[in-house]
């Protein structure tokens, strides 16, 4: 019996043990396909920009589900040393319908448009204050409230830095020059098979015209001998 006992244990234990695989692998499959679908913001391929003092800059933002939106929740923040100040901030019923924006900062204005997922702001006349982190926040209901966030970083600079480009000069010559090169030798190239296609013409021409000369003195001696030896009557 003991056996018996030990044996019904050791295949429960590998059917809860199968059940337990299965069941992760359920939860795995479900976790990837809410990854894939989810909520996400991005702030484009480049998260940091340099501006001038006093200038306009654009903060961009965009956003993405597969599953579709409903009362979408987004705003922009601003890190001040840890503080966290609230720039604008809107919701978004549903796709295609533009949002009521509420502006708190009076240098800051929406330009995005839901028809294109864009919920990017433009920031007013810039000052060296202004430098720093700017979060781009949103949350889909539709999603169980899952959000998303990025961070877009603001560098103000007193004049822009002179890009160095010496070494794209020397590309570009080189390149310029060689292209030079192959279009002189081919003009070379064509004027020469030119000349040498009218040289052969030429030769040709005189070779018909000398065995057309050769053919007429051969009739010419021809019949003066036949008129020499007809008898007289």
């Amino acid at each position: 019996m003991a056996s018996v006992d030990s044996t019904g244990s050791s295949v429960s234990g590998r059917l809860r043990s199968g059940d337990l695989l299965h069941a992760g692998l359920a939860v795995a499959l479900l976790l990837g396909v809410w990854t894939v679908g989810g909520l996400e913001v991005s702030t484009g391929k480049v998260s940091s920009i340099e501006a001038m003092n006093g200038s306009t800059v654009l903060l961009p933002c965009t956003y993405s589900s597969c599953i579709g939106i409903e009362n979408l929740y987004f705003n922009w923040q601003y890190n001040d040393n840890g503080t966290l100040i609230k720039l604008c901030e809107a919701l978004i019923p549903m796709e295609g319908v533009e949002p009521k924006v509420r502006v708190s900062h009076e240098r800051v204005e929406f330009v995005g448009s839901s028809k294109s997922n864009n919920i990017s702001i433009l920031l007013w006349n810039i000052t060296f204050e202004d430098e720093g982190e700017y979060i781009c926040f949103a949350r889909n209901p539709k999603e169980k409230n899952r959000n998303h966030s990025a961070i877009f970083t603001l560098i103000v600079v007193d004049q822009m830095k002179e890009v160095d480009n010496t070494l794209t000069i020397i590309i570009v010559s080189a390149l310029g020059g060689v292209i030079g090169l192959v279009i002189i030798v081919m003009v070379i190239k064509a004027v020469v098979v030119h000349f040498l296609q009218k040289d052969d013409e030429k030769n040709k021409e005189c070779l018909v015209s000398s065995s057309g000369n050769d053919n007429t003195e051969n009739g010419l001696s021809g019949a003066k001998t036949e008129n020499k030896g007809t008898p007289k009557a």
